[in-house]
């Protein structure tokens, strides 16, 4: 067999090895999308779609606007919320094979493909409609147009960075992280440095800062709210030393073989800057792996953030294939991602478990309890069963994810208002139902009014969960208990009262006269 026989059998052996994989892991996530109740966040995100805008006190519009679209044309419900980031997240690997087809031949390219499709985050990406998805996608597609425009110059290449960096902008404020990866790669090594006098780099740029208008429009007409909550109220901006744990979180997220591979692949990439397309792989790669973890440091300390990396670790598998490595470092990465694949299979199980009650009562009883995704179908059966007795009733629930997840499952025509629970504060929601007037604030302009009142008793710590139960009685008048479901021994509690609206809120009282705290108190006592 000549060479040429040979290549085209290796291309062959891989592209097959992917599309199996790819099989595979696409008709899982479908599955898995179309059992898995929302995550809280997803429930707002469509939410949000509801009502189209500019943009919105949490991101950018472009989640929500894929949703509703989405929604429009396909009706109601899991799948059609979902669809969009299926998609999307579908076409990454191919995105990856598309950057490791300029380093190396087709063989090449599927192996990286298979590679990046075998990491976890990859593998599942899409399952939820989460903005992590269009992100990841924008940013591959950036990097894309930049490195076909600086091998062949085209004003249509420069125009695809600029437009994956305008897609970046507005679909969330981490897109300032490749902007910055675009500036290291433009300081710190010579093909960047040349770039500065090419009027394709300040076209791309000029398209790039069109995905800001909805992001300006939206903080101007909000005085600022998306951008203190990202900025200011999100972050400590303090050096925490319980971040110092970041490398470990990274290796669980891409398990531990695979992490050790990604950063000896980062490290060689890095050396190897003056040699194209390593250097801009090397600036961009390191800028989200190196940089995160120095955010990490200061920034946001209470939410998860293993993706936040994501882009750069696509990256550096699309580097792989095209770099002289030693057969022993081949077989480790070989290894490493065929036990990332068994993670990625780990992953859609956990997540296939949580999306039956019976999944999850197993998974609670060895403490893998998905707390996020368990409760939201129970309750709504219970606010159903009373909406039949009395449908005149406003709804209310006491937090900004309980009152989303009732209405998705619901329907959009249903309003559910949420009291002003710290966390609306804490996940930059506050100012959103504000502006819906959805609020305590919106509330209080139909005082008098009957309420049924919806109360999740596990959304917040223990320590913060009396002060905030102890408080609702000062916040609406509370009447009698109509309903509770206690799940997965009290993992999940969640009640109804009647109630009525307030004019305005009463100062706050001792917690213990408060019937709301103390009806979860001897709850979570049995």
């Amino acid at each position: 067999m000549d060479d040429r026989s040979s290549v085209a059998a290796r291309s062959r052996h891989w592209r097959g090895v992917f599309l199996i994989l790819f099989a595979v892991t696409l008709a899982i996530r479908l599955v898995i999308a179309c059992t898995l109740s929302p995550f809280g966040d997803e429930a707002f995100y469509w939410q949000e779609s509801l009502a189209p805008a500019w943009g919105y006190s949490d991101l950018p519009p472009l989640t929500a606007w894929l949703i509703g679209v989405s929604e429009a044309v396909f009706g109601h419900g899991l799948l059609p919320m979902r669809l969009p980031f299926l998609v999307i997240g579908a076409m990454v690997p191919f995105q990856v094979r598309a950057i490791a087809r300029r380093g190396g031949d087709e063989a090449a390219a599927w192996q990286a493909a298979t590679l990046a499709l075998c990491l976890p985050l990859v593998g599942s990406l899409g399952v939820l409609a989460l903005p992590d998805v269009p992100l990841t996608f924008a940013i591959l597609l950036a990097t894309q147009g930049l490195l076909r425009a600086l091998d062949e110059g085209h004003l249509r290449d420069w125009s695809v960075l600029g437009v994956g960096l305008a897609i970046a902008w507005m679909t969330h404020y981490r897109a300032a992280m490749p902007m910055l990866g675009g500036l290291v790669f433009l300081l710190a090594t010579p093909r960047g440095r040349a770039q500065w006098r090419r009027a394709g780099l300040w076209w791309a740029m000029a398209i790039a800062s069109l995905g800001l208008v909805p992001l300006v429009i939206y903080n101007v007409q909000a005085r600022g709210a998306g951008v203190a909550f990202q900025l200011v109220e999100r972050n400590p901006w303090a050096f925490h030393a319980d971040a110092l744990v970041q490398p470990l979180e990274q290796a669980v997220a891409c398990t531990p073989l695979a992490y050790v591979v990604l950063l000896g692949i980062l490290w060689q990439a890095w050396r190897r800057r003056d040699t194209p397309p390593f250097d801009v792989i090397g600036s961009i790669a390191g800028t989200f792996i190196v940089g995160y973890f120095v955010l990490g440091l200061f920034a946001d300390d209470l939410r998860f953030r293993a993706h936040w990396p994501l882009p750069g670790y696509l990256l550096l598998c699309a580097a792989w294939p095209g770099m002289r490595l030693s057969s022993g470092w081949r077989r480790l990465t070989g290894a490493g991602f065929a036990l990332a694949f068994v993670g990625l299979l780990g992953g859609f199980a956990w997540l296939g478990l949580a999306a039956s009650t019976d999944g999850a009562r197993w998974l609670a009883d060895r403490k893998a309890f998905p707390a996020n995704f368990t409760g939201w179908r129970e309750s709504a059966a219970m606010v159903r069963d009373e909406l039949t007795r009395d449908s005149g009733v406003r709804l209310v629930a006491d937090n900004f994810m309980l009152a989303a997840e009732l209405r998705f499952a619901l329907g959009s025509p249903r309003e559910v208002y949420s009291l002003d629970s710290p966390l609306n504060t804490k996940h930059g929601r506050a100012p959103q139902l504000a502006a819906w007037r959805l609020d305590e604030a919106g509330l209080r302009a139909h005082a008098g009014d009957r309420l049924l009142l919806a109360v999740d008793e596990t959304a917040l710590r223990d320590r913060d969960t009396r002060d905030w139960l102890g408080s609702v009685c000062a916040r609406v008048n509370v009447g009698r208990p109509l309903s509770r479901v206690d799940l997965f021994d009290g993992r999940r509690r969640i009640a109804l009262y009647e109630a009525v609206a307030r004019a305005k809120a009463a100062a706050p009282g001792d917690p213990d006269d408060c019937k709301v705290w103390m009806a979860a108190y001897r709850a979570a006592s049995r």
